[in-house]
């Protein structure tokens, strides 16, 4: 871990002011970042994959409430702590989804720390990033891509590209994805905000982008839209081991079912994809259809279609597709 200064922001604007201030000191290109629970960035201060200049404090800020918002929706302070989050009343019951997946992540005192802000910015768990010695555009862009040739069991057969195959490894931008959050952001050009899944980018070839946010921007909260009218959610995650490991493959699925048809249905898929991966084609597949084995087998070959496995990954393809269809059983099984 290299030298940094460590300064505590008392609201906002403090935040964005400090963070400007440094962008624009003596130092060649110094690297700012903003801290909360710090459950990623100081592990990866700590192996040297981020070098931050300038670490600013922002977990006092006044960003830690769930309120309901006009509309029927609610909205998520960006220093919301993940079990705060996940048992929250207005969570549990109208965004069951969002509970599920949180509860399913990492363990008891990580969620006790880690915040919805930097849950959404979590990194890729890919061997290569985290390792220093190895070649990794994510993390040295026009260094290669080790995972290609090297070990990519657990890595993306979706939305890859010749210069990157991670994975996203949050299970709440999953469910977030399925939800179709807003995420707000304030920074020096003022605010704006962005739908979740335009927030988060293809590696395409720049892998070392991940999300559109700008530098010096801050996440200020999430938006949840109000939920469809008898709307009943799951949250799937198969892994290697029962807790504490990430999904190989997850879904989550947003359905309503009415006069025995499926008639709002948002599903997103984690594990597999380079970012929470919204299939738009295996709802296309069971909108105004049955809820039936037939429609989800169906949903799930859609979903897959265009999934391009590495060496050691294949097996996430029939995986995922099993993980979506009992996903969509159990969203509708009593719709």
């Amino acid at each position: 871990m290299e030298l940094f200064q460590l300064k505590r922001a008392a609201d906002v604007k403090q935040a964005l002011d400090m963070a400007q201030s440094a962008a624009a000191g003596p130092q060649n290109a110094p690297a700012v970042r903003f801290l909360a629970g710090g459950t990623t960035l100081l592990d990866l201060m700590k192996l040297d994959v981020e070098r931050p200049t300038h670490v600013i404090d922002i977990h006092r800020l006044a960003l830690d409430q769930v309120e309901t918002i006009e509309g029927g929706g609610v909205m998520i302070g960006a220093t919301v702590r993940n079990t705060d989050l996940a048992n929250h009343p207005l969570i549990k019951t109208h965004y069951a989804v969002l509970s599920q997946a949180l509860l399913s992540g990492a363990s008891a005192q990580l969620r006790n720390m880690a915040t919805t802000g930097g849950n959404l910015l979590q990194r890729t768990r890919c061997v290569y990033f985290r390792d220093t010695a190895t070649p990794c555009n994510k993390r040295e862009p026009g260094s290669g891509c080790a995972a290609i040739e090297g070990f990519n069991r657990n890595l993306a057969i979706l939305g890859t590209s010749e210069h990157c195959i991670a994975t996203n490894p949050s299970d709440m931008n999953v469910a977030m994805t399925a939800l179709e959050a807003t995420v707000h952001i304030e920074g020096p050009q003022g605010k704006r905000s962005l739908a979740i899944d335009d927030f988060f980018l293809l590696p395409g070839n720049t892998p070392e982008r991940e999300t559109a946010l700008n530098p010096g921007e801050l996440i200020t909260h999430v938006t949840l839209p109000a939920p469809a009218p008898g709307n009943r959610s799951a949250y799937l995650k198969l892994r290697d081991r029962a807790s504490y490991e990430f999904a190989l493959a997850s879904a989550a699925v947003v359905a309503s079912v009415s006069s025995g048809k499926i008639d709002h249905i948002r599903i997103a898929l984690g594990g597999v994809g380079v970012k929470p991966w919204r299939s738009h084609e295996a709802e296309a597949a069971l909108l105004g259809r049955a809820p039936d084995a037939a429609a989800f087998a169906a949903a799930a070959e859609a979903a897959l279609q265009s999934a391009r496995p590495q060496s050691q990954n294949g097996f996430k393809v029939e995986l995922a597709k099993r993980c979506i269809q009992h996903a969509l059983t159990l969203a509708t099984q009593t719709a």
